[in-house]
């Protein structure tokens, strides 16, 4: 009896359009950065996520830490960073963060992490600590935080930010109906609570999350999680294409085209976000200094 294969290893492999289409990094700028990290032993999710802007945002001098080791506890089926036993916690990393954000000057310095959900707190003292040292080192430095769910614990929450950082990111991923295939260890509801409870306990502070299209989610779908996000106050939110890693991951199931994504900007704006950043290239960090200046800019003025 023969088994007929999943309609997505039947098709053959669409080619990438024009607009997903970026130059090898290898700037000056950006070799120097690798360097950098190289001496410091720092992980980036610019690298180990294999993000198509690395050339663009490492050419600038910025980048986004990965704190907490490069092993995640988690097996997310879009995500190509490493999962399985994660190595000892690391307490000098903190230091070596603040370090790294020193050295290349920043303004604004992105800290994120695998999960680890191995340890009691999620990670979050770790957080924390990278919070204060970065700031002790680099007071005018804007600290941006991408933070996991820590498995819903709100005292881990709460330690972040009490740590004063100047944004709290949580990326929602995708939408509720395609959690269990993409994103098994994970809870939809769980992601909203974690927004709304930072909103409600450092309303001062803006939120900020990220999803990703292509993965078969329907237009419609995504226009609700735009609705959910806004009913918890989130603030600034980055829309991007889902690009499979490895042939081991989930299948993308369709290219988006740069309209609808300049649409999507459109009706997140109107549905009030501060700041949408919305496009076939976006993730979460880019251009993650101009959404926060929108975003702070708006807080103020409706105080």
């Amino acid at each position: 009896m023969s088994v007929e294969a999943p309609l997505h290893l039947l098709r053959p492999r669409e080619p990438k359009p024009a607009w997903l289409k970026v130059r090898a990094p290898g700037s000056e700028t950006y070799l120097r950065l690798k360097g950098l990290m190289q001496e410091l032993k720092l992980n980036t999710v610019c690298e180990e996520a294999r993000c198509p802007n690395i050339g663009e945002c490492w050419h600038q001098g910025t980048a986004t830490f990965m704190i907490l080791g490069d092993v995640c506890t988690r097996a997310c089926a879009y995500c190509a960073v490493a999962h399985g036993r994660p190595n000892e916690l690391d307490l000098e990393e903190p230091a070596r963060v603040a370090h790294a954000v020193s050295s290349m000057g920043l303004r604004h310095a992105v800290i994120t992490s695998v999960d680890r959900d191995d340890l009691s707190d999620g990670g979050a003292s770790i957080f924390a600590e990278t919070i204060r040292r970065t700031r002790a080192s680099v007071p005018d430095c804007r600290i941006e935080v991408l933070i996991p769910d820590f498995q819903g614990d709100e005292a881990a929450l709460h330690a972040v930010l009490d740590a004063g950082p100047d944004v709290l990111n949580h990326n929602i991923e995708t939408v509720p109906r395609l959690y269990r295939m993409a994103r098994s260890g994970g809870r939809y509801p769980r992601s909203l609570e974690l927004l709304d409870r930072a909103r409600q306990y450092r309303p001062a502070t803006p939120t900020k999350t990220g999803m990703m299209v292509g993965m078969g989610e329907e237009r419609e779908e995504v226009l609700s999680v735009f609705d959910d996000l806004r009913s918890v106050g989130v603030s600034i939110l980055t829309v991007g294409q889902y690009l499979r890693p490895t042939p081991k991951h989930a299948p993308m199931v369709r290219y988006w085209h740069p309209d609808e994504f300049a649409e999507l900007k459109a009706i997140g704006l109107a549905k009030g976000f501060a700041h949408v950043e919305s496009g076939p290239l976006v993730r979460s960090s880019y251009h993650a200094h101009e959404q926060a200046d929108a975003a702070v800019a708006k807080l103020s003025t409706s105080r």
